[in-house]
């Protein structure tokens, strides 16, 4: 799908840069990785760890889409749940119907793993298919987007659109709403399972 190729290499190689002097800069305690498979794996300018760096042999999917990081934070499905939930009802462009997603706000998750709270600070998204989407802190606060666990009360699948899935109330949202369906939705990543943090 075009969209999904949209800003993928440009985003990912403009970070590559900033995000590795700030992994170099760990600072903050280091705690273990959930005992379940991690599902989102945050990395860059945030002072909560719980890994060390990526090893290319372990880490596959991040290493072939060129992620790199000293020391990271991994989150399981149930430190996620365990976070406030928002509920939100976009119309999504795959079937032109309102659904109903719900899961942390990304601003929630960022502060988690200690991201830094300037609106300049840049977000890096990776999905699990390749697709790669910049953003700054302030559009995600503006969008309030969520980290969607659920959709319509439903766990979203991997193979689906999970299961993650960074998405914002577009119909809410004045300057998304006016744009066609299929325009909406460039910054929201489904099948999300990396995000870097990086200080501007």
């Amino acid at each position: 799908m075009n969209k999904r190729q949209f800003l993928t290499r440009a985003a990912a190689v403009s970070a590559t840069a900033t995000a590795t002097r700030a992994f170099g800069a760990a600072h903050g305690h280091a705690t273990s990785c959930p005992p379940s498979p991690v599902v989102l794996t945050i990395s860059g300018a945030i002072e909560r760890h719980n890994r060390g760096a990526l090893d290319p042999a372990f880490d596959q999917l991040l290493a072939k889409h060129q992620v790199k990081f000293f020391e990271a934070y991994g989150l399981d499905l149930s430190s996620l749940a365990g976070m406030k939930a928002v509920t939100i009802s976009p119309t999504i462009e795959y079937d032109s119907r309102q659904h109903v997603f719900s899961g942390p706000l990304l601003t929630d998750v960022l502060e988690h793993v200690g991201a830094p709270r300037a609106g300049s600070t840049q977000i890096l998204m990776h999905a699990i298919d390749g697709y790669a989407v910049m953003t700054t802190l302030d559009t995600v606060r503006a969008y309030r987007f969520i980290v969607a666990m659920q959709m319509d009360g439903k766990p979203l699948p991997l193979g689906g659109v999970g299961p993650l899935w960074a998405i914002y109330d577009a119909d809410n949202i004045p300057a998304l709403s006016a744009k066609p369906l299929k325009e909406r939705f460039e910054l929201s990543p489904w099948g999300l399972y990396h995000l870097q943090a990086s200080a501007v």
